[in-house]
């Protein structure tokens, strides 16, 4: 089922084998392996990870291996216990709750401590009962580029264009001339991203990743307040600076009509200035929120594994959260 699912996945959003590989970074033909069920357990979770994939169904986690771990806990499985069920050895048991192991391992090990793990529904941003095909189809109005351009400066950069979208860049990236925005560099000073929201995770760790690599000075985001990510808690509140919207923004259709979020909206930053953020603040309605420090979120991190159950047979213990 976790093959068929991850297969679905691919497909619902649009990707061949081709254009996921590239995401990954790997060939095609590893991405057809897998898709039979034949591969590493870290192509898998890379895999899962540009897909914005995860499994319901089983224990919490950041990470794949991180839930399988807290499943068998929950059942209170040593190690042994675990592959004596399953018909592996315990070394195997304790690489994949490590996220090593192959494919055929971690199927063979969800047949026994997960069987009903499916795939996590992904959350829909409908914005109208017309909206299903063309979701995404939503353009920022200039009115509202006017205060990105007054703050941040002229864009050198839209990773995601349209060629129906008012931003006004030195370069677009535009997908219906073959570009993307997940995969060619980024360069320049300012960057603005206003991401298909169906895919808004993968866009923003993109954004975070193409600035955290030097590849451009200042990446400016307009995005729907989510914060219940593990994106959002342990990387976007330490790097980013957010300002969190004041009323709706009324975006363009593809028919040039204008319709209103039924969601907040805020917008996400990396690498700004404070004069720009002042100048931002200065000219549009809401609040910049103060960052989380690093020490708090280690301290964040030390309390969640400590609150974890721990069974006293030390064969069940893995090893600690480690930061990524």
């Amino acid at each position: 089922m976790l093959i068929d699912d991850l297969r679905a996945a691919r497909l619902s959003a649009g990707w061949s084998r081709v254009s996921l590989a590239q995401r990954v970074g790997v060939d095609p033909q590893t991405i057809k392996r897998l898709e039979k069920g034949v591969g590493s357990m870290s192509t898998l979770t890379s895999v899962m990870a540009v897909l914005d994939f995860r499994l319901a169904g089983l224990g919490p986690g950041r990470t794949l291996h991180e839930q399988l771990r807290a499943s068998r806990r929950r059942r209170s499985i040593s190690l042994d216990g675990l592959a004596a069920k399953t018909g592996l050895s315990r070394t195997t048991v304790a690489s994949l709750e490590q996220g090593g192991g192959s494919v055929a391992s971690l199927l063979r090990l969800l047949a026994v401590l997960a069987p009903k793990a499916r795939r996590r529904a992904r959350e829909r941003t409908y914005w109208g009962q017309g909206d299903r095909e063309d979701r995404d189809a939503r353009f920022t109005p200039p009115e509202f580029l006017a205060s990105i351009y007054a703050a941040f400066g002229n864009i050198d950069l839209d990773p995601c264009g349209h060629v129906l979208s008012p931003v006004v860049a030195r370069r677009r990236i535009l997908l219906s001339e073959n570009g993307d925005g997940l995969v060619e560099n980024w360069a320049g000073r300012l960057a603005f991203v206003n991401p298909p929201f169906s895919e808004l995770l993968v866009w923003l760790r993109r954004a975070h990743d193409q600035w955290q690599r030097g590849h451009v000075q200042t990446v400016v985001c307009l995005v729907p307040v989510r914060t219940d990510s593990h994106l959002f808690h342990e990387t976007l509140s330490v790097d980013a600076d957010i300002f969190l919207l004041r009323g709706r923004v009324r975006f363009l259709d593809s028919r040039g009509k204008r319709q209103g979020t039924p969601f907040s909206l805020m917008l996400l930053t990396f690498g700004a200035t404070e004069s720009q953020r002042d100048r931002y603040a200065g000219l549009v309605l809401g609040i910049w929120l103060a960052r989380r420090s690093v020490p708090a979120v280690a301290a964040s991190m030390l309390r969640r594994r400590d609150a974890e159950p721990r069974p006293f047979d030390n064969s069940t213990i893995g090893p600690p959260l480690i930061y990524p």
